[in-house]
């Protein structure tokens, strides 16, 4: 998905923060046409990173990894935690992010993982080295458990350590979206940092401890 992409995508944390809605007039499902209301699921062209809103029927028909060969995947909607998830400074450093939060996924066109930071510009693509994707987090439970194309491992750097969580990769172009309308000079302002806070409020709240039957 590219950067212009990423602001189309900001309804993509409704469906876990808001309740079902009704249809509004033009929002209809980008696979067959059918009305949906805010609260949707997500399917991806895993060719060209595209975020395709779609009714119910059409994200079920996708969540068969064999549907299409695998060139549409709908996206989970689980959110995942590792509570004992450590990273020091000097590992940071290692992954060549410029900012304090990133996320993490692999792509299968390319066949290697990649990652992307959010920047005023959307979604920004990290030239990480895979040997030091190796080193720092590929090791973790969440790590493992991560599919293909459809979740990512986000990261976030604070004064009082690091957190990782499992996430849809919609919801990850979500905060990408967040930061790019909302930032504001050189280190953001205010209002930016408020909305990233909430962001991971949110997440926090959906996340479950990885390995808490929901494998």
């Amino acid at each position: 998905m590219t950067a212009d992409d990423a602001s189309t995508v900001l309804s993509g944390l409704r469906r876990f923060r808001e309740p079902r809605e009704a249809p509004r007039p033009g929002e209809v499902c980008e696979m067959c046409g059918e009305p949906i209301g805010a609260e949707h699921g997500h399917v991806v062209n895993t060719e060209d990173r595209n975020l395709l809103c779609c009714c119910r029927s059409c994200y079920l028909l996708f969540t068969n990894a064999a549907a299409a060969r695998g060139k549409y995947r709908s996206i989970p909607e689980r959110f995942l935690t590792d509570p004992a998830f450590t990273l020091t400074d000097a590992r940071w450093d290692e992954l060549q992010i410029p900012v304090s939060v990133a996320f993490f996924f692999h792509n299968s066109t390319l066949d290697r993982t990649v990652a992307f930071y959010p920047s005023p510009a959307g979604a920004t693509e990290s030239l990480l080295p895979l040997q030091t994707w190796d080193s720092v987090l590929a090791a973790g439970p969440l790590a493992r458990q991560l599919e293909p194309d459809v979740e990512a491992l986000l990261v976030r750097r604070r004064d009082e350590g690091y957190e990782c969580y499992l996430c849809p990769i919609d919801a990850c172009y979500e905060l990408a979206g967040l930061v790019r309308l909302h930032w504001k000079g050189f280190s953001g302002g205010a209002e930016v940092w408020a909305e990233i806070d909430g962001f991971f409020d949110r997440v926090r709240e959906c996340s479950r401890p990885v390995g808490a039957g929901n494998a």
